[in-house]
């Protein structure tokens, strides 16, 4: 079994990539009581509302990535959104276990270091193929399949 601050640090690599990936995923499980979160500050994650409407927002940044005037996830406002997402689903994922200080600050160390390495992989991949979009096509493919597993993971 992984250990929690392991998996935190994971969720906050996805939220690196992608931003609402992982509160998206986070929510749903959240609500369907999978992800105990009742009683604790991150209650809100499980409101039958959330799960719906961050799953909206991310698919939205998942084409939205795409567009030519999508800003840099490097850019102060983009990164810290991404900080935020990573300690917030950290946080999540270890609140069952009274550790969500640690998770959140896993969370945080994930989402910076998803946030630059996955600029300078996709950067490099882009430059080498000609083409960026086949790389962001890519990078939503680790980031989905990147949360479901850890986010099951998390729950089991």
């Amino acid at each position: 079994m992984i250990s929690t601050p392991v998996l935190a640090l994971c969720i906050g690599l996805a939220a690196g990539l992608r931003t609402f990936t992982p509160l998206a995923a986070v929510s749903w499980v959240a609500w369907l009581g999978w992800l105990p979160l009742d009683h604790t500050w991150l209650a809100f994650f499980g409101h039958p509302w959330v799960a719906p409407v961050l799953t909206v927002i991310a698919i939205a940044e998942l084409v939205g990535d795409k567009l030519p005037q999508t800003p840099s996830r490097k850019k102060p406002a983009v990164f810290a959104a991404r900080i935020v997402s990573g300690a917030l689903c950290g946080a999540a994922l270890t609140a069952p276990y009274s550790a969500w200080s640690t998770g959140l600050m896993a969370g945080i160390v994930g989402a910076v270091i998803g946030t630059l390495a996955g600029h300078a992989l996709r950067t490099r991949l882009a430059a080498g193929l000609g083409r960026d979009r086949p790389v962001a096509l890519g990078e939503d493919a680790v980031a989905v399949i990147g949360t479901t597993l850890i986010v099951w993971a998390s729950t089991g």
